[in-house]
């Protein structure tokens, strides 16, 4: 047994063994699932599109190959408003988004940190519960609960705080309660994942010293929940920049995003370059505060 151990070690590449393999699974997962479909569309932007499919980048000319790139969809994204204010609404939004859900995350996950230990797994149910049910019907609800006729402007009418129906759905406001209904418990677990980790003597120290309760949680357990704060506004403001389902159902048409852009380009305006370059540009724009995210868990290890 042990000269067939030895003997498939000597048989084995190098790149398949010890740290290198471990190293290298991620990256080959990287490189299929992850940048080999924006490469894919990255060559669907810059090229022309033709009846039904798009044309090629490179065509032969006898023995050379000749490389075609079509920028002019990218052209177009750059001298139409139109793009440009959907962008800036877009992140206008999921900015929009992240504060409302930092505003409220925070306090809840503080609490759910500093509740008795038999509490906290039941909280922490509660919060993850919502994920037990399907997206897309969670949504149609809030749809059903903003018509005129729903629940909440019945409820209204029946206690006589209103005369007539609240306009609330297909606006801003039910845009923005999807949105902050929907990402809260991305906000709230990376939150109270670090805050369930704080060091208590440092709060201990501080109430000794007669540090004032308010200022002791502004300079103390605010700077330590910083990664917290940095992961969870990630993970609210990312997915909600190109988000389609709940500017679709909740929105309206005065609520565009790109997210609804971008499937109009692909499957009903058949504009495939378009929707590539309308692609590639939001990817762009969410790479920005990912590389803010790295720069400041890098500060956090140094």
């Amino acid at each position: 047994m042990a000269t067939l151990m030895q003997s498939l070690k000597r048989s084995t590449p190098a790149w398949l063994t010890g740290r290198r393999l471990v190293i290298g699974l991620p990256y080959a997962w990287f490189l299929i699932l992850a940048f080999l479909p924006v490469l894919i569309v990255l060559k669907i932007s810059l090229s022309e599109m033709q009846t039904t499919a798009v044309s090629g980048m490179v065509s032969w000319q006898g023995a050379w190959p000749s490389i075609k790139l079509d920028v002019s969809s990218y052209l177009f994204l750059a001298s139409d408003e139109l793009y440009l204010a959907t962008y800036l609404s877009s992140i206008s939004y999921a900015f929009y988004t992240t504060v409302l859900c930092l505003g409220l995350g925070y306090p809840f996950a503080y609490f759910m940190a500093r509740a008795p230990k038999h509490w906290q797994a039941l909280l922490l149910m509660l919060i993850m519960l919502p994920f037990w049910t399907s997206f897309l019907l969670r949504i149609y609800a809030w749809k059903t609960l903003l018509v005129n006729n729903g629940l909440i402007n019945n409820a209204l009418l029946a206690i006589g705080w209103i005369d007539s129906p609240i306009e609330m759905l297909n606006t801003p406001f039910s845009l923005m309660i999807g949105m902050v209904y929907s990402y809260l418990p991305f906000m709230i677990l990376p939150l109270y994942a670090n805050l369930s980790k704080l060091d208590g003597r440092y709060l201990e120290a501080a109430a000794d010293l007669g540090c004032h309760p308010f200022k002791t949680f502004w300079l103390i357990t605010v700077p330590l929940s910083k990664a917290g704060i940095v992961a969870g506004c990630m993970l609210v403001f990312i997915p909600a920049v190109g988000e389609y389902v709940i500017p679709e159902l909740l929105g309206g048409p005065n609520t565009l995003m790109i997210g609804r852009v971008l499937w109009d380009e692909f499957f009903s305006n058949n504009d495939w370059p378009m929707a590539g370059a309308v692609t590639i540009v939001m990817l762009l724009l969410i790479m920005l505060p990912l590389a803010i995210y790295n720069k400041l868990q890098s500060e956090g290890r140094a």
